[in-house]
């Protein structure tokens, strides 16, 4: 398989992962709970929270949700929709809703065509333990923290830059920035690729740097990229800004 046909192969399996009909672009509303007991419009029951927990009671016994913050959601099904509890400093429910206006309109991620000048090799530092790291987000006053267990070193056009990076899935790495391109043809906020070492090496592949969630909707509460890891270039490779914002 060429180069350009492996990066079709995944970018065809990236969108099709986007289109799932309980996915980020199934998002219809966002509610933060507060610590009296209330409905909200169109779903069944009662929401609250307390400092440890939320809390949805509906013809029976409270069900109670104790939640990492910054972490994993969990999820309960109402007729055609699934409510997603989630703690981002308070907690908060999303409804995925299968017939979402910007799930039925989805047509692919504006990209910019693969080239293997954007697959760069690089260093990985590991810290001698892993650092919480306190971000910013998309919605403002909340913030995140997350593990950072080293940073990435490489070489662009002759001058070195540094990346931290965080804990990604299946032991590899997560890496969250902005560069030049921000705001211009990508997403303003940041961008995110994936990346794992082997042997103290790994290859940053540019080419399939991704939108966060927030890129297609205003229901999600995405991080911000840690201090310091913006690139003074241009990285003209991977996911541009979605058509649902142009």
């Amino acid at each position: 398989m060429s180069f350009e046909d492996d990066w079709q192969t995944w970018k065809t399996e990236r969108e099709k992962s986007l289109a799932d009909p309980y996915g980020w672009l199934a998002l219809v509303s966002l509610d933060w709970l507060e610590t009296t007991p209330r409905a909200y419009d169109g779903l069944p029951g009662v929401w609250w929270q307390d400092d440890d927990a939320a809390y949805w009671q509906n013809d029976g016994e409270p069900q109670r949700f104790e939640l990492v913050q910054s972490g994993p959601g969990t999820r309960v099904t109402a007729g055609d929709v699934e409510i997603e509890i989630a703690r981002r400093g308070g907690y908060l429910i999303r409804v995925h809703d299968p017939k979402a206006e910007v799930l039925r309109n989805f047509h692919g991620v504006p990209s910019y065509e693969p080239r293997q000048q954007w697959v760069i090799e690089g260093v990985y530092e590991p810290f001698d333990a892993p650092i919480p790291t306190t971000v910013g987000a998309v919605v403002e006053g909340l913030s995140h923290v997350y593990e950072a267990p080293g940073r990435v070193r490489f070489t662009y056009d002759g001058a070195e830059h540094a990346l931290t990076a965080f804990n990604g899935r299946n032991g590899g790495l997560n890496i969250l920035f902005t560069d030049a391109t921000s705001g211009v043809t990508t997403y303003a906020a940041n961008r995110s690729l994936a990346a794992t070492p082997v042997d103290g090496k790994v290859v940053l592949d540019f080419n399939r740097a991704t939108n966060l969630p927030c890129a297609f909707t205003d229901f999600a509460t995405c991080p911000l990229p840690p201090a310091g890891n913006h690139l003074p270039f241009g990285v003209e490779a991977g996911e541009k800004t979605p058509y649902e914002r142009g």
